[in-house]
């Protein structure tokens, strides 16, 4: 797969996960957290989200592209064999 194409996954990948920091911040307040320490947790969630989590699609479109560099290096293994095998056939 072309490196374009692999950019242009990753660039859905963070455009696609979204966190709602507030309405966290507002549960955690409502639980009882104090609101800084509710601001700071929501932050840092917040962050492992964006950089750290891939969506569904990134993830089926690296699969498609292994599945196709896997099939192509299969290929060319099998066909590297026959070659070997028919060689060796014309020996005998």
């Amino acid at each position: 797969m072309p490196h374009d194409a692999t950019e242009k996954t990753k660039e859905s990948r963070m455009a696609t996960i979204t966190f709602d920091t507030l309405a966290f911040v507002e549960e955690l307040v409502a639980a009882g957290v104090p609101e800084a320490q509710a601001k700071a947790q929501a932050k840092a969630l917040s962050s492992v989200a964006s950089e750290q989590l891939v969506t569904k699609e990134y993830l089926d479109a690296r699969l498609k592209e292994l599945e196709y560099r896997m099939t192509t290096r299969l290929g060319g293994i099998m066909i590297a064999g026959f070659t070997a095998l028919g060689a060796l056939m014309k020996m005998h």
